[in-house]
């Protein structure tokens, strides 16, 4: 029964990973994108860890320290006592001061445990979010090579293949065709509508060439 159930899980394992080595085939920038959200929130994961570690540290801290004062407290309650010839009371302070002496260096070796737990996780924390930087630069810098692949693959169906170069040089000339079409029909509209004026001054210039002749 367990080799049929391995079987089975190897088999799923290994169609999952056909389908992602596809996926990253056909968009590795995408899939570089995933892995990138995974370590992101891996990195949050750690980062919270480490805010409850600090708490903890500080809980830690806050308990032996009062464990401290009252260990100090019987301390001085049991020597009172036993000035003053109080057996009985001097034994209950001097049982409690041992208790919370325990209790206190228990806390002392929690505590430096948990500072030395803090240590490890700032450490981890930070070089992952190291990590997580460079990998952010490293996509970056993958994206700018992809989009020059891609222009070059662009420019290589432009200047490469006859078919789609002649669609763009075809598409070019109608654009040429059309702006000397504006051309000239800008040229004649303004032909249009200065000959009156123009064609005036020239009869004025000639009938004053003529007086001037005949004179």
């Amino acid at each position: 029964m367990t080799t049929i159930f391995a079987r089975i899980k190897n088999t799923v394992l290994a169609d999952i990973n056909e389908v992602l080595d596809k996926k990253e085939k056909k968009n590795p920038i995408a899939m570089l994108n995933q892995y990138l959200r995974e370590s992101e929130q891996e990195t949050e994961k750690v980062r919270k860890l480490l805010e409850r570690q600090y708490k903890l540290k500080e809980e830690f801290h806050r308990e032996y320290v009062q464990a401290q004062e009252l260990a100090e407290k019987r301390k001085r309650q049991a020597e009172i006592a036993s000035q003053a010839g109080e057996t009985e009371l001097h034994e209950f302070a001097l049982a409690e001061f041992g208790q919370y002496e325990e209790r206190s260096q228990r806390l002392l070796s929690m505590l430096v445990e948990a500072e030395k737990q803090l240590a490890e996780l700032e450490r981890k924390y930070e070089e992952m979010k190291l990590k997580l930087k460079d990998m952010q630069i490293r996509r970056m810098e993958l994206m700018g090579r992809e989009n020059v692949t891609r222009a070059h693959t662009q420019m290589g169906k432009v200047l490469h293949n006859e078919e789609y170069s002649d669609r763009s040089f075809s598409k070019f000339q109608e654009i040429e065709s059309y702006i000397e079409r504006l051309e000239e029909q800008v040229q004649n509209s303004y032909f249009r509508s200065n000959i009156d004026a123009k064609v005036a001054k020239l009869e004025k210039t000639l009938k004053k060439d003529d007086t001037l002749s005949n004179s």
